[in-house]
């Protein structure tokens, strides 16, 4: 069952969502948080809903949208807690043992917050091109004790050598550096091969 809708936030923020529901109960939910550019119904956040049902769990795209003057004055806090009352107008009705955040970009930055809060200190998490540059997404990386799952490419803007390196300490995270991929996954203007990296980053999501 796929429910849409929208969402007025404290802030006064209207956020559109999408809930796809299983038939049966699912005890499960992941929560996907886009890229500014890159939206849910972009493909690797598009084939990584349809395996996350495709496992019957819940799932919910939180689809925000912000202009360019927003996205200057976005404050890390108000962005979390306008996913959370997203996250929350779902659980209140629906109850789940456990969740899945997968973030995209600057969906990373919430998913960081996220973390910290009481009900998803034990989710698993998703790391799509995390922005490795911010001091909080990275530290939320270095010292994250849920399991994680991170997929980055050497030639995304947002890739910082020396922390991915550093990150390899931490034993917890499934780390992922992909040759020549850009901040979207893909290889710049080679279509075939940006196919075939996606299938196989669509494996490594499927396995984790």
């Amino acid at each position: 069952m796929k429910i849409s809708g929208d969402l007025i936030t404290s802030s006064n923020k209207n956020i559109p969502y999408t809930f796809y529901k299983q038939d049966e109960k699912s005890n499960c939910l992941a929560i996907i948080l886009p890229g500014t550019g890159y939206t849910t119904e972009s493909p690797l956040l598009r084939y990584t809903t349809q395996i996350l049902i495709k496992k019957d769990i819940d799932v919910l795209h939180v689809n925000y949208r912000y202009s360019q003057e927003e996205l200057s004055a976005l404050n890390e806090v108000d962005f979390t807690n306008d996913i959370l009352s997203v996250i929350e107008s779902i659980i209140s009705e629906y109850k789940y043992e456990h969740f899945k955040i997968i973030a995209k970009s600057i969906g990373t930055i919430a998913m960081t917050y996220l973390l910290d809060n009481p009900k998803f200190q034990s989710a698993e998490a998703y790391w799509l091109t995390p922005l490795l540059q911010r001091d909080d997404v990275y530290l939320a990386l270095k010292n994250a004790d849920q399991k994680g799952l991170c997929i980055i490419g050497d030639c995304d803007q947002w890739y910082n050598e020396e922390r991915f390196e550093v990150l390899k300490g931490n034993n917890i995270l499934n780390l992922n550096l992909i040759e020549g991929a850009n901040h979207s996954l893909e290889i710049e203007n080679n279509i075939f091969d940006s196919i075939d990296l996606l299938k196989k980053i669509m494996n490594i999501i499927h396995k984790f």
